[in-house]
């Protein structure tokens, strides 16, 4: 039963005209191809900083809060790293350039639409409206 719902949502979702707008895209990758610049460098750098200091510091604080039984470390620390991770992103989003960050975001979502929709019909090329 559970399979079924899930494939009929799968269903659903690939047959969205985004979806397919985003599988029919070529994308140009010549912008991730050539050696980023210092500044994209450094961008790239924060946005890799962020997700290390997100979650696995949320976890860390979480374990501190346990072990040394106060739940006030978790219920301050925790939203307020996270929080410091998200401005960490931005910045690196910042840095790294808006051209690049939206051909590697477009590229990922792409990736991640083939991953999830390979298996499902398309719709024809005039059924698709952008």
């Amino acid at each position: 039963m559970t399979r079924i719902l899930v494939q009929k949502c799968i269903e659903k979702i690939a047959s969205r005209p985004i979806v397919q707008r985003i599988m029919d895209e070529e994308l140009d990758l010549s912008c991730i191809m050539r050696r980023p610049t210092r500044c994209e460098q450094f961008g790239i750098l924060l946005v890799l900083l962020s997700y290390i200091i997100g979650w696995p510091a949320v976890a860390f604080f979480g374990f501190l809060s346990v072990y040394i039984e106060q739940p006030l470390v978790l219920i301050i620390c925790g939203p307020l790293i996270y929080g410091i991770s998200h401005l960490v992103f931005i910045a690196g989003a910042y840095f790294a350039g808006k051209k690049y960050v939206t051909i590697f975001m477009k590229w990922s979502c792409k990736k991640l639409c083939e991953k999830f929709f390979s298996g499902y019909r398309r719709l024809p090329a005039g059924v698709v409206k952008f």
